[in-house]
C-alpha cells in the first residue's frame, strides 16, 4: 500500500468525520437548551473496524478510530457544551449498494460475506439508516452513548455456514 493511499483514505474517513464532528460541536455550543437536550452524533464504522479488513488496513484503522478512540472520546466531550448529548456508532458489514451489487453478483465473494453471518442475508441501506434513526432519537435512546451498533446480521470472526448453507 503506498503511503498516498493511506494518508488519503486517513483523510476520506477518519479526518472528515473529525471535521464534521468539530464543527457541529462548534454550532452546538451557540444553540437553545432544547437544541442542546437533543444533540447526538452518529458516525459510521464498518464490521472492518472491529475484524479488519485483508488488503485494507487503512480502511480498517479509519473505522477503528471511529468507533472506538473518536466515539469513546466525543461521548465525554459533548456533555461539557450539552449535558444530554450523546455519541455513538452505526458499523454496519456488507449493505447492497450500487457499488458493491456487482461484487456480490460473484458466487464466491458472496459466499465469503455471509459465512460467518448467522442471518445469512446482506443488509440494505434502510437496515443502516433505521438503526442512525433510533440512535438520534431522545426517545428511544435518551440513555445511550458511547456504543457501537453492530449492523451486520451477527457476523463473526469464524465460518458458520458452508456454500450449500446459503
Amino acid at each position: 500500500m503506498t503511503l498516498a493511499r493511506w494518508n488519503h483514505i486517513l483523510t476520506a474517513n477518519l479526518t472528515s468525520a473529525f471535521l464534521v464532528c468539530r464543527e457541529y460541536l462548534k454550532h452546538l455550543r451557540q444553540a437553545s437548551s432544547e437544541a442542546k437536550d437533543k444533540a447526538a452524533i452518529v458516525l459510521v464504522g464498518s464490521t472492518a473496524g472491529k475484524f479488519g479488513e485483508a488488503g485494507n488496513a487503512d480502511y480498517s484503522v479509519t473505522k477503528s478510530g471511529m468507533m472506538y478512540g473518536l466515539t469513546m472520546t466525543l461521548k465525554n466531550e459533548i456533555v461539557k457544551i450539552a449535558p444530554r448529548g450523546r455519541v455513538n456508532t452505526v458499523a454496519p458489514g456488507w449493505v447492497y449498494t450500487p457499488r458493491v451489487e456487482a461484487l456480490l453478483a460473484d458466487a464466491e465473494i458472496r459466499y465469503s460475506a455471509l459465512a460467518t453471518t448467522p442471518l445469512k442475508k446482506i443488509a440494505v441501506p434502510t437496515d443502516v439508516a433505521t438503526q442512525i434513526v433510533v440512535l438520534s432519537s431522545t426517545a428511544v435512546s435518551g440513555h445511550v452513548t458511547g456504543q457501537v451498533l453492530m449492523v451486520e446480521g451477527g457476523m463473526e470472526g469464524r465460518v458458520l455456514n458452508t456454500p450449500e448453507d446459503i
